[in-house]
């Protein structure tokens, strides 16, 4: 009975290991930084106060709250759009046959292996010195300047350095979407006279709704929560103008030692990709073949 039992089940002995490790660095963490929302927890002491959903409705008053939304709001759809269009563009480039697809697939994969900070400083020394140097030597005005301390500019550059590295996973996610649409379809559609345009709309897109789906959401997330890449670009700067959310509950939490407060703007941000990620799904799944 012993042996028996033993062969049937060892295999979650396996899971044991992943599941207490994801209770012990996500759900507990998770649960508790719930539990601080409700408290004026400075985090330099283990004192704290219970005081209910003060932290929450100090979110809606707060005067950097709103910059930052904005900002984060423009750079997200940026991210979406950028990574939903360039990734579907790269890949039906990719997915053509030819005998060098591979080599220029490993190619355009390349940005996604690198570390977000080490892009972040590479294009930081770029902006800094190597485009203002372009900017010289070809007479033109608005590249002579550092783009990232230019407030006009600086939102541009670091969507650009984002999507850089960023429309590598959807290109990767958008190609196999295209590999999995049977040659038959394609075949029947070109020998009825589909132009390459009509088989694109009516064909290849509502074959990508899944993929689509998919990126939209890692997008959002991206977007919503970036932090890293921006933080060693420009910090946030100049003037606040490009921090996002993640930005500011850093900033909050290590900055002004409030991490009662940072927690309640961590839960609402969290809140809201939930929302946000649900209602897309909704929508997609009325699109899909």
């Amino acid at each position: 009975m012993k042996d028996k039992f033993i062969s049937k089940y060892w295999g979650y002995l396996f899971l044991l290991v992943p599941i207490a490790l994801q209770m012990i660095f996500f759900y507990l963490p998770t649960i508790r930084g719930v539990i601080f929302s409700f408290t004026n927890w400075t985090g330099l002491t283990d004192n704290y106060d219970f005081i209910g959903f003060k932290n929450y409705t100090a979110i809606f008053s707060d005067p950097k709250l709103i910059k930052t939304i904005k900002f984060t709001i423009i750079f997200t759809l940026g991210m979406i759009l950028g990574q939903v269009s360039l990734g579907i563009l790269v890949a039906r480039a990719l997915n053509a046959k030819l005998k060098t697809s591979n080599f220029f697939r490993g190619i355009f994969f390349f940005p996604a292996v690198i570390a977000t900070v080490t892009i972040g400083m590479i294009f930081k020394q770029i902006f800094a010195y190597g485009i203002p140097l372009i900017g010289e030597t070809l007479h033109i005005e608005f590249l002579k300047e550092n783009l990232l301390s230019n407030p006009k500019t600086v939102v541009y550059a670091i969507l650009f350095v984002a999507l850089w590295q960023g429309v590598a996973t959807p290109t990767i996610i958008f190609l196999a979407g295209l590999q999995s649409i049977p040659e038959e379809i394609l075949e029947a559609a070109a020998i009825d006279g589909a132009s390459k345009s009509q088989i694109f709309k009516r064909i290849e897109i509502p074959f990508l709704i899944p993929s689509i789906s998919m990126v939209f959401i890692l997008a959002l997330k991206g977007g919503l929560t970036a932090f890293d890449n921006i933080f060693v670009l420009t910090g946030g700067g100049p003037n606040d103008m490009t921090a996002t959310l993640g930005m500011l509950v850093y900033n909050t939490a290590f900055k002004n030692n409030s991490f009662g407060y940072a927690n309640a703007l961590a839960i609402v941000l969290f809140i809201i990709i939930i929302v946000i990620s649900l209602m897309q799904q909704a929508v997609s799944k009325k699109f899909e073949v």
